[in-house]
C-alpha cells in the first residue's frame, strides 16, 4: 500500500503532456500533410497525440452494440450517386458499425453521445474528410481507428463509403417476437414452497463472467463457487426480487434469466429475450407488490417490457421513442439505461438516455398505464438512491451532470454540475461526510475527480443538492465508487486508465479524513495481490459482503488469460483472500444478494 501525492502528480503530468501534444497537432483530423524525410516538432507531436488518443480513459469507454452485429440487414434503396458497395461489404460494414460505432452515434446514425452521421451531413463533409476522420480520430473523443491499427486502410475506405449511404434499420422486436423467446422451465406451482438448500442466500454473490456468457454464484463466507450458470451474452447486471428469492440477470443480447435461489440446486426457472440489445432489469419493490413484476429495458428496439414477476411472461411493451426534452425534436432510438424500483410508490424509474427523460412508470394498473415524464438532462446513464432511499441520483454522463428525482413526490429536485469529465457512478456511494453530513459520491471516466453531493435537505439544507466536495483519486478511467454503512472507507477504481499500475490498483479514502480539503488516500495493489503476471488485468467494481467488513474486487483479464477475485479486509485494508478458478473467465460485476436487494451502497 502506498499514498497519493506522487501518484497524482504523475497522473497530472501525463495528462498535461497529452494535452500539449494535442494542442500542437492543430486540426490534424481534417488536413492531409505531405510526407517529408525529417519530422518537424509539430509532426512528432501529432504522431505522439495520435498514439496517446486511443488510450485515454474517456475514449476507451465506447459502449458497443455487440449483438446487433449479428443481424443481417438490407441495403436501403440505392441512388445513382451512391458510392459503390457490394452486398458483402455492406454486411461487413454494418457489423463493424454496430460493434464499434452505434453506441455513440446511434443505430440509425441520428447521433447520441457522438455526432449524427446521416447522409445529409456526411455527404456535405465529403469522402476525404470522413476517411481522414475515421483514420485519425479527434481530441474530442473519436477514436483513431486507422492509425491505432484497429481498422486497415481497406476497412477505413469501406466504412467511409458506408456512412455516405442511408443507414439500414435493424428489425423491430414486438410482442410476437418476445413471446416466441419466452420459456418457463419450471412452473411456479412446481417450485419449492420454502428454501430447500443450506446456502446463505443473503451473503451470496452473483458474479458476471462476461465473455463466457455465464454467472458464478459464490458463497460470501467460504468463497466457494457454488454453481456456474449459463446466461445471455455478456451479462450486464444482476438484480434481486424484493423477497430475495429470485435472481434476475440480463445480458447485452437482451436475454433475461430468472433463477430460483430456493431450489435445492438453484437454476433458471424462466427466461425471455426482450429485444436485440439491452442493459437493464429490475423488480417491483413497493410494499404489496413484492415479486409481482419485473421490467427490462432495451437499447434496440428502444423500449421497455413489463413482465410477470413469477414467470417473466411479457405483459406490456412501451416504446421510448419521442421528443428530446430540451430541443423538442424527435429522436428515433432513445435507449433505456438504468431502471430502479421505487420504495415509495408502485413505480419504476426508467432512464431514457437520448431524450433526457426519466419515466416514472406506475405499474399498479397495467391496463391503464400511467407514466410521469420528468425532464432531466440528456444522455442519462447510471445512478442509485440516497441513503434514505427517497431520492434517485443519476448521471447524465455526456453532459457532466447528475439529476436528482424525489421518488416520493415524483418530481425533479435538481440538476447538478459535477465539475468532472463524464461522471460514471454505478449506483454511487452513500456516507456521512464529517463536514457536510449525508452525501452521495460519483467518480469520473475522464479525469481523476470524485464529486460528493449533499443529500440531506432537512438536516443539512445548505449542503443539499450541491457538489460540496471534490476529491482527487488515482486517475481517469474510473467506473465505480463503493462504500457500506458499516465501513469507514470510500473505494475508487480506475479500471480504464491506460497505465497498468493504475488500472490494477484502487484508491481508498478514509471518510474521517474528508474534513480536509484535499485528503490523502491509500493505494491497494489489487492485481499484485492477485499474483497475475500475464496481460493487463484491470480492477473493477468493488462490492461488499452483507456484513460490510470485506470488499471484493474483480481482477478482469483477457478471456484466454487468468482472472481472479480479490477479497480485502475493510478494517485493516489488507489482503484477506484470492479466489482463483479456471471457470472465472473475465469476471466483472459482482452483486451481493442482500446489498442489491436492499439498495445498500
Amino acid at each position: 500500500m502506498k499514498s497519493t501525492s506522487a501518484i497524482r502528480r504523475a497522473s497530472l503530468l501525463t495528462s498535461a503532456a497529452v494535452a500539449l501534444a494535442l494542442a500542437a497537432s492543430g486540426t490534424w483530423a481534417q488536413e492531409e500533410t505531405e510526407e517529408t524525410p525529417d519530422k518537424s516538432v509539430e509532426e512528432q507531436a501529432r504522431e505522439d497525440a495520435l498514439e496517446e488518443h486511443a488510450t485515454q480513459p474517456g475514449d476507451m469507454y465506447v459502449p458497443s452494440m455487440t449483438t446487433l452485429g449479428e443481424i443481417k440487414v438490407e441495403i436501403p434503396g440505392r441512388k445513382p450517386d451512391d458510392p459503390v458497395m457490394t452486398d458483402e461489404e455492406f454486411q461487413q460494414a454494418t457489423t463493424m458499425y454496430f460493434e464499434r460505432c452505434a453506441g455513440c452515434h446511434g443505430v440509425l446514425r441520428k447521433g447520441a453521445t457522438g455526432k449524427a452521421l446521416t447522409p445529409d451531413i456526411t455527404r456535405e463533409k465529403g469522402f476525404e474528410y470522413l476517411r481522414d476522420f475515421i483514420t485519425y480520430g479527434s481530441p474530442a473523443g473519436m477514436p483513431n481507428w486507422g492509425t491505432s491499427g484497429d481498422l486497415t486502410e481497406e476497412e477505413v475506405d469501406m466504412m467511409t463509403r458506408y456512412v455516405l449511404l442511408e443507414p439500414p434499420a435493424p428489425p423491430e422486436f414486438g410482442m410476437e417476437d418476445i413471446r416466441g423467446t419466452w420459456q418457463v422451465h419450471i412452473a411456479p406451482e412446481d417450485r419449492p414452497t420454502e428454501k430447500m438448500n443450506d446456502w446463505d442466500i443473503d451473503n451470496l454473490f452473483s458474479v458476471t463472467l462476461r465473455d463466457s456468457g455465464e454467472i458464478a454464484l459464490i458463497d460470501g463466507a467460504t468463497y466457494e463457487i457454488k454453481k456456474i450458470l449459463k446466461t445471455g451474452y455478456a451479462v450486464h447486471i444482476s438484480r434481486i426480487s424484493a423477497s430475495g428469492r429470485y435472481l434476475f440477470v440480463i445480458g447485452r443480447d437482451a436475454k433475461i434469466n430468472m433463477i430460483d435461489l430456493w431450489m435445492e440446486d438453484p437454476d433458471t426457472v424462466a427466461e425471455v429475450k426482450i429485444g436485440a440489445e439491452a442493459r437493464s432489469v429490475e423488480t417491483s419493490k413497493m410494499e404489496g407488490y413484492e415479486d409481482k413484476y419485473a421490467i427490462g429495458g432495451a437499447y434496440w428496439p428502444p423500449q421497455f417490457v413489463i413482465m410477470d414477476g413469477d414467470t417473466l411472461e411479457p405483459l406490456r411493451i412501451k416504446s421510448t421513442r419521442g421528443m428530446t426534452y430540451d430541443e423538442q425534436t424527435y429522436h428515433p432510438e432513445p435507449r433505456v439505461a438504468a431502471i430502479l424500483g421505487s420504495h415509495y410508490k408502485p413505480e419504476f424509474l426508467v432512464n431514457v438516455k437520448e431524450t433526457g427523460k426519466i419515466m416514472m412508470v406506475d405499474y399498479s394498473d397495467l391496463e391503464a398505464l400511467k407514466i410521469t415524464e420528468i425532464n432531466a438532462e440528456r444522455f442519462l446513464h447510471d445512478g442509485g438512491l440516497d441513503s434514505t432511499q427517497r431520492y434517485f441520483l443519476t448521471a447524465a454522463n455526456a453532459r457532466g451532470k447528475v439529476a436528482v428525482v424525489d421518488t416520493k413526490e415524483s418530481k425533479l429536485v435538481a440538476v447538478i454540475e459535477t465539475e468532472g469529465e463524464t461522471p460514471h457512478p454505478g449506483r454511487g456511494a452513500n456516507f456521512e461526510h464529517p463536514t457536510y453530513g449525508p452525501v452521495w459520491a460519483t467518480s469520473h471516466l475522464g479525469d481523476d475527480t470524485v464529486a460528493l453531493i449533499g443529500t440531506d435537505p432537512e438536516g443539512h439544507p445548505d449542503s443539499a443538492w450541491k457538489m460540496v466536495h471534490q476529491l482527487y483519486a488515482l486517475g481517469g478511467g474510473s467506473l465505480f465508487v463503493k462504500t457500506h454503512p458499516e465501513s469507514e472507507n470510500l473505494y475508487v477504481d480506475a479500471t480504464l486508465n491506460p497505465d497498468a499500475e493504475t488500472s490494477g490498483s484502487v484508491a481508498v479514502f478514509k471518510i474521517a479524513d474528508m474534513a480536509e480539503e484535499e485528503p490523502d488516500y491509500t493505494v491497494l495493489p489489487i492485481v499484485e495481490w492477485a499474483g497475475i503476471a500475464e496481460g493487463q488485468p484491470r480492477v473493477v467494481q468493488g462490492e461488499f459482503n452483507k456484513d460490510g467488513n470485506e470488499i471484493w474486487f474483480s481482477v478482469w483479464n483477457a478471456k484466454d488469460l487468468e482472472s481472479a477475485i480479490v477479497v480485502v479486509d475493510d478494517k485493516t485494508l489488507e489482503l484477506k483472500h484470492v479466489i482463483k478458478d479456471p471457470r472465472l473467465i473475465t469476471p466483472t460485476g459482482k452483486f451481493n444478494v442482500y446489498n442489491t436487494r436492499a439498495d445498500v451502497y
